[in-house]
């Protein structure tokens, strides 16, 4: 970290100054391509939605680990969310049911479970706002490490499964005749999911977390002409907001995390201009 504060120290800007900002920015450079490579996914797999039921599973497994005393509330959040998208893929394989419908069952009961049990007792709701809310000024170091670590492995995921994933979700049949285990493709993309939404939420909050997964991809599809671009688009897309958003934050004193989503909002609606242009 002090090799980051050193160059950090070198940038001609205000709010580099606070080490603060040193650790939200270089959570944001480690985020961003997070963000971007797995928003293509869960767009091009129609995942939306279950990203944000996971986002509610995580906020059960935080309330579960704060009942519980636990010090690290957010491992709990990964082993529930985890346990919970291995479920919905068991589900899923073994129901006749639309996967939206499946995804609207599990979403509402881990959200009512949660609110359960977060206000079991008379218990008060508002040390989990951080959690709805979010906080990315408070990253420590630690949670940095772990973003890296975990933007590692889903850059190794993306390298190895994202042409398999991307044929299982066009053409399931298809991908199952060239010998791509169409089951076990999906039921790691919604694990992969499942963690990076849980270990993100204390930075980008609950509320707004979904968008982050959507917008990026949803804005590149507006302007790529290939799948290369398609991603690369998503990433840059992704980092030009999440550096635009926190820089937003510190001079408006706003939650970071709402405005890199509005400045992705913003950039899905040039994009939509551009495409509705060429068009």
């Amino acid at each position: 970290m002090s090799i980051w504060y050193w160059i950090c120290d070198a940038l001609p800007f205000e709010m580099m100054h606070w080490d603060f900002m040193k650790n939200a920015f270089l959570a944001i450079l480690l985020m961003a391509p997070l963000f971007g490579l797995m928003s293509t996914m869960i767009v091009t797999g129609r995942m939306s939605f279950f990203s944000d039921a996971l986002g509610h599973s995580a906020f059960t497994g935080i309330a579960i680990g704060c009942i519980c005393g636990v010090a690290a509330p957010t491992w709990v959040a990964v082993l529930f969310s985890v346990a919970f998208a291995l479920l919905f893929s068991w589900v899923r394989s073994r129901s006749n049911q639309a996967a939206d419908t499946i995804i609207g069952v599990f979403s509402s009961a881990a959200v009512a479970l949660g609110i359960f049990i977060a206000t079991m007792g008379g218990g008060s709701f508002t040390k989990y706002n951080k959690y709805l809310i979010g906080d990315i000024l408070s990253v420590t170091a630690g949670e940095i490490g772990m973003l890296a670590l975990v933007l590692a492995a889903v850059i190794i995921f993306w390298v190895v499964y994202s042409n398999r994933l991307t044929l299982t979700n066009i053409h399931p049949a298809l991908a199952s005749s060239r010998g791509i285990p169409v089951g076990m493709t999906q039921t790691i993309f919604t694990v992969a999911i499942a963690v990076v939404v849980t270990l993100a939420i204390s930075c980008v909050g609950l509320l707004i977390l979904n968008s982050l997964l959507v917008l990026p991809a949803a804005s590149a599809r507006n302007v790529s002409r290939n799948l290369k671009q398609y991603h690369l688009f998503s990433v840059l897309f992704a980092l030009g907001a999440g550096i635009a958003g926190l820089t937003a934050s510190y001079y408006w004193g706003c939650s970071a995390g709402a405005a890199i989503s509005l400045c992705l909002t913003l950039v899905f609606a040039v994009t939509f201009g551009f495409r509705k242009a060429r068009a």
